[in-house]
């Protein structure tokens, strides 16, 4: 997530943390940004409007994001971040929650327009492509922990292919919700995990 020298004391203050009205203006203005993301889509979501909507300022937002797709990031990414789990040691629990925080994401609407909108422009857009690996790292980062703390504890093959196994947990729900456009609950994600596991479950 990109970060703004504005959050922090002048060069030189030690012991001086975050400015609180820097980060009150950040909120302020991601929640304006995911506002206008749901409303009207990514377009919508300019220094602009966003200003208009937050009460921010334009200077203070080219400081935090220099282009709208930084704002769209962090808009997005401040979802993902607040529904990761922290993993307790349970492989099939913690698979099954982080999956769940996913299926959920997937249904919020931020979220999901968000998502709709990289993948829509990636193909035409490097800035939107490089978006997509983003959203993506900070996505799977959890689930990946999970598979490879498993993976260690004998729990998963050692041979296991950690980013296969991330599209085989996370690709039936990201094909049946942004591309089918279906609704569903946790028992699809229990579903994918207990198939997942009874296909790796170490043999002997």
């Amino acid at each position: 997530m990109s970060t703004s020298s504005a959050a922090y004391g002048p060069p030189g203050t030690p012991g001086r943390g975050p400015d609180p009205r820097a980060a009150r203006s950040r909120a302020a203005a991601l929640a304006a940004a995911q506002e206008l993301l749901v409303e009207q889509g990514w377009a919508a979501v300019t220094h602009v409007a966003v200003a208009a909507r937050s009460g921010v300022g334009r200077t203070t937002l080219y400081r935090h994001w220099p282009d709208t797709s930084g704002m769209l990031r962090d808009a997005v990414v401040q979802r993902i971040q607040a529904a990761h789990i922290t993993p307790s040691g349970d492989l099939r629990a913690d698979l099954v929650g982080e999956l769940d925080a996913l299926r959920r994401l997937l249904h919020d609407p931020v979220s999901e327009h968000g998502m709709r909108a990289v993948i829509e422009r990636a193909g035409v857009d490097p800035v939107f492509a490089r978006l997509k690996q983003e959203l993506y790292a900070a996505g799977s980062r959890v689930q990946r922990e999970i598979l490879e703390r498993a993976r260690a504890a004998g729990e998963l093959p050692a041979d296991l292919d950690v980013d296969l196994a991330v599209d085989r947990l996370a690709g039936p729900l990201v094909y049946r919700r942004l591309l089918a456009g279906a609704e569903f609950g946790t028992d699809v994600v229990e579903a994918v995990v207990d198939g997942f596991l009874a296909a790796e479950a170490p043999r002997g």
